[in-house]
């Protein structure tokens, strides 16, 4: 048994490795085709691009792990089976169960290194490429409206017109109300940077609204300060949102932004999604395993190993697309985040279980 363990082993993971290696190139050359619209602006050179499209990868290491797994499987098993090969192991004995068990562990492995790279690598990652590519090219950001950003906070709403590539702020205007929901005051600073968990804002202006029960004892104090400290809800790390998509950050920062967005009463649909497809899209790795293990058993005239490969294209593209679809429709729909993340998947396992069934007793 080991040595059909360490033969499959061998024959998949460079099956997928290879097949991996090619998707990376081809997903790298269309960012390098991409990025040539920017070329120039800015201090944006060859340098700054080719750097862009390297930090990049591993965003993209994340996404094509399950399509390479499946690939990767399809092409092997469809090797050994058109070589007889898979025929030889079940008459020596191996039932479909414990190939199967041995390809499920390469699976959890690459199961794995999706989780480790999409949790602690491709959010660096990417906030680095976003960042030096807006410092390169002399952008922002972001900006949600042409007035600039705006955050509910508490009681406060606050507007930021440009936030910088290092979380620092321009601009900012806060607007504080009380519990009737009265303007209290405005505060209008033209910097702020975050240090000793509280913003520090250079050259405030703030004007305060006194609301008295005679509507002619109301008064305006208006007051400058060269330097004030700004004790917010709002970090660093929840405006790294504007950095990377809700789908390429981690787990631990779409929580936090959640967690945030609920102590404001602001919808989370999107990011609970984001979170819940964070957690499930690693063990599409298995599910693509137990899908491309009942195409080594067909038969040769069904198909050789380029037809089985061109399925195997089809069906990876099929579950991205799905993916994406469902996302959508369930932010669209308020369906349960955890349902819209997950059914994709299920479905591919479903159908990847009823065709070994069919398989085991046809």
């Amino acid at each position: 048994m080991n040595i059909f363990n360490r033969y499959f082993w061998q024959e998949t993971s460079f099956s997928i490795l290879m097949i991996m290696l090619g998707l990376l190139a081809m997903f790298s050359f269309f960012d390098l085709i991409q990025e040539l619209d920017s070329l120039g602006r800015g201090n944006y050179g060859i340098n700054n691009m080719l750097v862009f499209v390297l930090l990049s990868v591993p965003g993209h290491i994340y996404e094509v792990v399950p399509v390479a797994v499946l690939l990767g499987m399809m092409y092997s098993l469809g090797t050994l089976g058109g070589n007889s090969e898979l025929i030889v192991m079940r008459v020596s004995g191996l039932s479909l169960q414990q190939i199967g068990y041995t390809l499920i562990k390469i699976g959890l492995l690459f199961t794995v290194i999706t989780f480790l790279v999409g949790e602690l690598i491709a959010p660096i990652s990417e906030k680095m490429a976003q960042r030096m590519r807006i410092k390169a090219t002399d952008s922002v950001v972001a900006q949600d409206f042409k007035s600039g950003l705006w955050i509910k906070d508490g009681k406060s709403f606050v507007n930021v017109e440009t936030v910088l590539p290092d979380a620092t702020l321009l601009n900012v205007h806060i607007y504080e109300f009380d519990e009737k929901f009265r303007l209290r005051s405005i505060s209008n600073a033209k910097q702020g940077s975050y240090r000793d968990d509280k913003w520090g804002l250079k050259e405030v202006t703030q004007t305060q609204f006194n609301y008295q029960k005679k509507l002619e004892e109301n008064s305006v104090q208006t007051a400058f300060f060269d330097k004030a400290n700004w004790k917010s809800l709002i970090r660093p790390e929840l405006l790294n949102v504007l950095l990377v998509l809700p789908e390429k950050m981690s787990a631990w920062n779409l929580y936090s932004f959640i967690q945030h967005l609920s102590r404001n009463n602001q919808k989370t649909t999107r990011y609970e999604v984001a979170l819940w497809a964070k957690m499930t899209y690693p063990l599409a790795c298995v599910v693509m395993v137990i899908l491309a293990l009942p195409f080594g058993f067909l038969q040769q005239r069904a198909g050789g190993t380029s037809t089985k490969i061109f399925i195997g294209i089809l069906l990876g593209v099929l579950y991205q697309i799905m993916n994406r679809v469902f996302v959508h429709l369930g932010v669209l729909n308020d369906w349960s985040p955890m349902v819209s993340a997950i059914t994709p998947t299920l479905l591919f396992l479903a159908a990847g279980l009823a065709m070994i069934v069919w398989i085991e007793h046809r």
